[in-house]
């Protein structure tokens, strides 16, 4: 299954925030296949902000990241009318067009999760489904998928 990341996850995983976060993201993103981790160019810019203004990384050094997850993961870019189907799903549900952005562009690439801290557990769009991997109470779609793979993150 095809799982997009939100910036939030991978910003935690390189230690933005605490190591509770840390731990348990690198532990979700471990179980499941490179291949099927799908990171937007949004994701991608936004983690590399999140690198330089909030940890205070050199641009280089931010940059380096950003390249390190994209050569790793499936990395990937919106196209024209996802932007449009974008600004229709935060108008209709109060979203940051940002975020819209993301789940949308996750909607193109074929993912069935979308992994964000920062949007509603559990809200669905055009098939993707919104789970929060820091909850204490996984969504069970998420729950399922690590179940599988390997069990879940401790």
């Amino acid at each position: 299954m095809k799982v997009a990341l939100d910036t939030n996850v991978l910003a935690y995983a390189v230690g933005v925030n605490d190591a509770l976060r840390q731990d348990r993201a690198n532990a979700v993103i471990d179980v499941i296949d490179a291949a099927d981790i799908v990171v937007s160019s949004q994701v991608a810019g936004e983690l590399y902000n999140v690198l330089v203004r909030k940890t205070g990384r050199s641009q280089e050094a931010a940059a380096a990241v950003v390249r390190d997850w994209i050569e790793i993961l499936t990395f990937t870019v919106h196209a024209p009318d996802t932007f449009a189907a974008a600004l229709n799903l935060a108008s209709e549900h109060d979203l940051q067009i940002w975020d819209a952005l993301i789940l949308c562009t996750a909607q193109q690439a074929g993912c069935r999760l979308l992994l964000s801290e920062d949007m509603q557990d559990g809200f669905v769009y055009r098939g993707v489904t919104v789970a929060n991997p820091f909850a204490e109470r996984l969504h069970p779609l998420l729950a399922s998928m690590l179940d599988t793979v390997s069990g879940p993150p401790e």
